[in-house]
């Protein structure tokens, strides 16, 4: 399937309404969700991600071993996704609740770090992003080639992005 049909959303009305709104979401989520499939199996992976905007990639990492390792090698194709929760809004009938969200879907193919440059560098974005006041050789030690070595780190490769919110009148 075309990226562009993967990326079309049904409700146009909620798109982001640009690219710097949906990287925006990428760089402030928490956890990011990666969708693979063999063989007709989807498997969803929760994780902590970097999304590096000078690449336009997203980084994580996991074990050398496992079902999010052994599908990236079978089918490199992924969906990514991430969204935030917003204000629930009552409403006078059941079928009028609501809340408010941000999400997006990225999708493109999954490869495995082979470079100790690259798998280093998305590390470090890794504990930057979420250790942003801690600094290498500084408050901690940093990564040994030891630790690069027995470390998983994945590159999505982006094809194509869509972004959609819903934000109610307050």
């Amino acid at each position: 399937m075309p990226v562009d049909e993967l990326t079309r959303l049904r409700r146009s009305d909620r798109a982001m309404g640009s690219e710097a709104e949906i990287e925006a979401l990428l760089q402030r989520a928490q956890v990011g969700y990666t969708a693979t499939c063999v063989e007709g199996q989807p498997f969803l992976h929760p994780s902590l991600f970097w999304y590096d905007a000078s690449t336009r990639r997203i980084y994580l990492h996991t074990a050398l071993e496992g079902r999010t390792h052994d599908n990236v090698l079978l089918n490199p194709r992924v969906c990514f996704s991430v969204a935030e929760l917003g204000r629930l809004l009552p409403a006078e009938t059941a079928m009028q609740f609501s809340n408010e969200y941000a999400s997006v879907c990225v999708f493109g193919r999954a490869r495995l770090a082979e470079a100790d440059d690259e798998k280093r560098y998305g590390l470090q974005g890794l504990l930057d992003k979420y250790f942003p006041d801690r600094r290498p050789g500084r408050d901690y030690r940093p990564i040994t080639d030891d630790e690069l070595a027995i470390t998983a780190v994945y590159a999505i490769e982006i094809d194509g992005w869509s972004g959609k919110q819903k934000v109610a009148p307050q």
